[in-house]
């Protein structure tokens, strides 16, 4: 179904992938601040390294 700006309307399945990315996302900087690793993440269409 589109809403009234033509953009589509998110279903439940899209909403739960991204609640699930939010979720595995939150588990991998907190993964890598018990091992003393860094993440890595595309900022700006570079790959970066962060410190959790």
């Amino acid at each position: 179904m589109r809403r009234a700006n033509g953009n589509l309307k998110p279903n439940a399945f899209s909403l739960a992938v991204g609640r699930a990315l939010r979720r595995a996302a939150k588990r991998a900087r907190r993964v890598a601040r018990m091992h003393g690793t860094r993440i890595y993440v595309s900022r700006k269409g570079k790959i970066v390294a962060l410190k959790p």
